[in-house]
């Protein structure tokens, strides 16, 4: 005879499984989980670069935040594909992000025939970082000490002044500058703007454009002649260096700005923590402080406003590119 009060198998399993389910985190927990190991930083330009600085000064409060370490890769060349290719190739979920600059992201689209990437579609936005004033710069022994000096020279030596160009932007950015002034001055690539400006640094070529957050350091230190800023206003780091409207030459600004993105094909939800943990970082005032610092400002906007942004800055260099008469590669 059974025992009425014994409980059936299925009444047992019930209750296990309740039990099981129990000891299960409930489901915001997995999203809370990432990240759960490194993130790595791809940077498509060698040390030095306003990119690289801002990666690496994202990457030490990311990993504050998380508790992860986040390790900064250089991986410089080929006008930002070689970094491109490696965040495209590497598993999309979240633990690679690429942190790149107008060049990378919006200028390429413009200068190039065919880019081996999409960055509007073979990328998602993360979070808008930084943006910097572009310097002109020549070499501290160079004759030229004014902006007025050196288009005066360009103009008489049609394609005998040269400059460093350190990215695709750069690159734009000076041939803005010849439209602009009416000059024509010849490209000799470099892989990043920390090498253009060593370049310039040691005389190799006459001039190059590049960011301040780059640039600061070797002007004041007297290996650089900073002729202008490209900006509105002057630059608390270089109080000294004139606008290019000061220097004669109105109309002339250039930027250069920073942000985050990861693969298309990465999950919603670690995209999205992502976004929420970087636009975190850009609203915290050290980081404000961080890029005053550097002659530089925070951009605020997360993912949609970066990609907003994305869209007109590729609108903008197309024309540009028209404009100037520069002939895509």
């Amino acid at each position: 005879m059974k025992n009425r009060h014994s409980a059936s198998p299925s009444l047992w399993l019930a209750a296990g499984a309740v039990l099981l389910l129990a000891m299960l985190p409930a489901g915001p927990a997995y999203a809370d989980a990432f990240p759960s190991k490194p993130i790595k930083f791809i940077v498509p330009f060698p040390p030095g670069s306003g990119t690289d600085t801002s990666a690496r000064y994202f990457g030490r409060k990311l990993s504050e935040l998380t508790k992860q370490p986040v390790i900064v890769e250089n991986k410089p060349g080929a006008n930002g594909f070689i970094g491109v290719q490696s965040v495209l190739n590497a598993p999309a979920d979240g633990y690679t992000v690429f942190v790149g600059s107008n060049s990378t992201l919006a200028v390429n689209v413009a200068l190039f025939k065919k880019l081996p990437y999409d960055p509007q579609t073979d990328l998602v936005p993360l979070s808008m970082m930084m943006r910097a004033p572009v310097v002109l710069a020549v070499p501290p022994e160079s004759p030229y000490k004014s902006v007025a000096e050196l288009i005066s020279a360009a103009r008489a030596q049609p394609g005998k002044l040269n400059y460093a160009g350190g990215s695709a932007g750069y690159q734009l950015m000076a041939e803005l500058f010849n439209d602009t002034a009416g000059t024509s001055t010849m490209h000799v690539p470099y892989k990043g703007a920390s090498e253009a400006l060593a370049a310039v640094a040691s005389q190799q070529v006459d001039m190059t454009f590049s960011d301040i957050t780059a640039a600061q350091g070797l002007v004041k230190g007297g290996k650089l002649r900073a002729l202008a800023v490209a900006s509105d206003k002057r630059a608390p780091a270089l109080p000294d260096v004139p606008t290019t409207a000061e220097a004669g030459l109105p109309g002339y600004k250039a930027y250069v700005w920073v942000g985050a993105m990861v693969a298309a094909r990465t999950p919603k939800a670690e995209v999205e923590k992502l976004a929420s943990l970087l636009t975190q970082i850009e609203a915290m005032p050290e980081t404000r402080e961080f890029y005053e610092r550097q002659g530089a400002e925070t951009m605020a906007g997360g993912a949609d406003e970066m990609r907003r942004f994305q869209a007109a800055e590729i609108a903008l260099w197309k024309q540009i590119v028209v404009k100037a008469k520069v002939e895509q590669q």
